[in-house]
């Protein structure tokens, strides 16, 4: 009876099953979305509850429509929107308020009033990370400080913290474990990096008692059972990973210098930095990449947080386009920009800005400027942002990457792809499997199991669909001219 990896893939707007063989093929893939919530500007919230029953219903869906059997799928691995926040009642299971999404920016005043108290130094030594909205930390004291009574239950241990791996295998295993990996933990403001264990000086700076957290684990080892009452059959969960880190090791980038972006709704850039933390100079992220029997390697990410969706803006409120895939051909009607520039700070900007009031904005507009203007400048802007972000990669690794490996939906954009190599002066690859962040969540699972009796295995597995090598002309550098000269006047850092 052949096996199969089941991988669970909890993004931001859908909850995804897909299966896939031994030579890492895609078997079977269903996909529901979930209701996005916006209680007020700039909150963004999901019920876990939905999260839950789409996930559920995605997992019996792909076995179902695949026609393969519980029985058959050798383990499980799970990979994740990262710092989105769920606390629950550890008795009941249901959550005691929505989740709060990491695009959500309410808890932008409790960073800022930790800056001026002076603590950013001491939570990006220990983190690797910025104060910032973005990550779970101050969410969960938002919502402990929403009511004094979920505070007291917090200390009693009467409720549980976690990210959606967490709240996932919580459900999964019928409320009997209670866990992270590395990945997640280190995206939470209270994990230190270095001792791999959460902070207890950080956890009182932010007011977030002990008793709410998981246990840590790494990214590539049995954590639990799936309960046999869901489908029918216990299967091992093996494999945990918040989604771009899971995405890094899908793409094989296992050797320090080794750089993935991935193309979603934000991108997220991670070079792979080896056994070694490296500190940003540049106001990039000091993060961990994964671990696999108790070595961890380390990553420097930068994150923007609207790349995909700044096609979405112009589908959903401009109506330029009625499909998200019709952008590339507009943006082909015409030669170059026309002089304009799209500032993509629908949602402030991230690295290596991380200036959460800034606005978007299009500049350059003349009575010449027409939709497909507008569109090749939009895929620019994303194209330009990924390059800011390389550019200081490169300069606190001390080192120049040789390539780009990409994935996400928007990389299957060949002339974003195109734009992306002529700005960075280097090859982008394309894999032929641009499910990476599923893969990279069943790699580790397989290697748990067994399934896979090696990374170098695992390498075999990746392959390339398309290369896009750099045309150098003089659009390029003056896009980047432009780009550089505009944005400098919407934030008050410049890279």
């Amino acid at each position: 009876m052949e096996k199969y990896i089941l991988a669970i893939d909890a993004g931001t707007t859908s909850s995804r099953a897909i299966i896939f063989n031994h030579a890492g093929e895609t078997k079977g893939i269903v996909q529901h979305e979930f209701t996005q919530i916006f209680p007020k500007e700039s909150w963004v919230e999901h019920d876990g509850i939905e999260i839950w029953e789409t996930q559920l219903k995605a997992i019996n869906e792909v076995l179902e429509r695949s026609q393969i059997k519980a029985e058959q799928i050798h383990a499980m691995g799970i990979t994740n929107q990262r710092e989105t926040t769920l606390i629950w009642n550890r008795k009941t299971g249901k959550p005691v308020h929505n989740a709060i999404v990491w695009q959500d920016r309410r808890t932008a005043a409790i960073c800022n009033v930790l800056k001026k108290e002076g603590k950013e130094k001491q939570f990006y030594e220990k983190t690797g990370l910025l104060l910032d909205a973005y990550f779970s930390g101050t969410k969960i004291k938002w919502i402990l400080d929403q009511d004094p009574e979920l505070r007291t239950a917090a200390e009693n241990g009467e409720l549980a913290f976690g990210t959606v791996d967490s709240w996932l295998i919580w459900n999964l295993t019928d409320g009997q474990v209670h866990v992270t990996d590395v990945t997640n933990a280190s995206r939470t403001l209270l994990f230190n990096i270095h001792t791999l264990e959460w902070d207890e000086e950080l956890l009182t700076t932010l007011e977030v008692p002990k008793a709410l957290l998981p246990k840590v684990v790494s990214s590539s080892e049995k954590v639990g059972e799936c309960s046999s009452e869901l489908l029918g059959h216990s299967i091992t969960i093996a494999g945990i990973a918040g989604d771009q880190q899971a995405a890094l090791f899908g793409q094989m980038c296992i050797e320090p210098g080794d750089v993935k972006n991935t193309y979603g709704t934000g991108c997220f850039c991670i070079m792979n930095t080896g056994d070694t933390p490296v500190i940003s100079k540049n106001k990039m992220l000091t993060t961990i990449g994964y671990q696999i029997n108790g070595k961890v390697a380390y990553a420097l990410e930068g994150s923007v947080f609207i790349a995909g969706a700044v096609v979405q803006w112009l589908r959903d409120q401009l109506q330029m386009i009625s499909k998200a895939s019709e952008i590339e051909a507009l943006a082909k009607t015409v030669e170059n920009n026309g002089g304009v520039t799209f500032i993509p700070a629908l949602a402030g900007l991230g690295a290596p800005y991380w200036d959460s009031e800034a606005t978007g904005s299009i500049l350059g507009i003349t009575r010449g400027t027409n939709k497909g203007h507008i569109a090749r400048a939009a895929l620019e802007a994303i194209a330009l942002r990924v390059m800011e972000i390389v550019t200081e990669m490169q300069k606190d690794a001390d080192s120049t990457f040789k390539s780009l490996k990409v994935d996400g939906g928007a990389s299957n954009n060949d002339l974003l792809m195109q734009i992306q190599s002529d700005l960075l002066e280097t090859e982008v690859i394309r894999p032929q499997t641009t499910e990476t962040t599923a893969l990279g969540a069943a790699f580790f699972a397989g290697l748990a199991t067994g399934y896979w009796d090696s990374i170098e295995s695992l390498e075999n597995i990746w392959a390339i669909d398309q290369k896009f090598k750099p045309n150098s002309n003089s659009d390029t550098q003056k896009t980047i001219d432009l780009w550089k000269k505009r944005i400098a006047k919407l934030s008050t850092y410049s890279p």
